[in-house]
């Protein structure tokens, strides 16, 4: 579990929000969100009043990394990059959410440092962690104001000759019931751009490696990108596929051999690579791995990764 209630006591009225900061040591705003979220308990009844004057029996919901062993591969004196497997959920959705990379973050630098953004679930690949709140919120708004780089690797269906500028807005889509996808190209959306660089064609297999570089931030902007421009990316359960197909990926019923014969592969084939920015010093951090975990690429991976 990655989450656990915490029992104590506390023998002089206190406010609320006063009790969080002093057991987590943190900020006032984050012992205000603890609280909204419903993880300060008094005699056994959840606490909603952020100021509500408190005594007696308290407990405390709080995360207790639990660490599998993954460690940064790279950090200096504020951050650290971590490589990613493909399958791992980067935050917990909530308390009864098992080990994810937010665990090895707390496990090796404490409950002050967190992850700076995010990468979905079946990218592998660079992650960005701060180990204290106030460059935590340096890194988000130095990604809000794009001054940090990252580039990824994808291999897509099709052949892609020459680098490709896609410069689509993307909106959400609020009508699940008609197509399971998140976002969609929509006029009414948000600016969004992405650069394609291709960097090997494998004609045996009908499909290219490329470069994706993101100049904006949004939700599955590479993959919604990339399908828009007829070649989604190998292994995707959900751009491209049909509204049965994405149901049964979603509902956990497709089937790891219906998946690799529909989408190519038993897991998307996206990569974060790169990231590049300044924060005290000037770094450039490459992955380490390539795609992992895979069952029709291995080979073909392989080959690729060591050109």
């Amino acid at each position: 579990m990655a989450f656990e209630k915490v029992d104590f006591f506390i023998e002089k009225e206190t406010r609320a929000f006063r009790i969080v900061m002093d057991m987590l040591d943190c900020p006032m705003r984050e012992a205000q969100r603890y609280i909204d979220k419903q993880r300060l308990f008094c005699e056994d009844k959840i606490v909603t009043n952020k100021s509500a004057l408190l005594t007696g029996k308290m407990s405390l919901v709080v995360f207790k990394p639990n660490s599998k062993g993954l460690k940064p591969i790279f950090q200096s004196e504020k951050l650290a990059f971590f490589d990613k497997p493909s399958g791992m959920l980067v935050h917990p959705k909530n308390r009864n959410s098992a080990y994810t990379l937010t665990d090895e973050v707390k496990h090796h630098f404490g409950l002050g440092a967190n992850i700076a953004h995010r990468i979905d679930k079946e990218t592998s690949g660079l992650v960005l962690a701060a180990k204290d709140r106030k460059t935590e919120i340096d890194l988000k708004d130095m990604f809000q104001k794009k001054l940090i780089k990252k580039s990824y690797l994808a291999i897509v269906k099709g052949k892609i000759e020459n680098s490709l500028f896609i410069d689509e807005p993307i909106a959400l889509n609020r009508d699940y019931r008609s197509v399971k996808i998140k976002v969609k190209i929509d006029r009414s959306g948000k600016k969004a751009q992405t650069i394609i660089n291709p960097k090997r064609y494998f004609s045996d297999l009908n499909a290219t490696l490329v470069e994706a570089i993101p100049l904006t931030g949004r939700q599955h902007q590479i993959r919604v990108h990339l399908f828009h421009v007829k070649h989604p990316i190998i292994g995707d359960p959900i751009y491209g596929r049909s509204f049965e197909e994405a149901e049964a990926y979603l509902d956990g019923k497709l089937s790891p051999n219906k998946r690799v014969e529909i989408t190519g592969s038993n897991r998307l084939l996206l990569h974060a690579y790169s990231i590049e920015l300044e924060y005290i010093n000037r770094f450039r951090i490459i992955s380490e791995k390539t795609f992992s975990n895979l069952r029709v690429y291995d080979t073909f991976i392989e080959s690729v990764f060591k050109n």
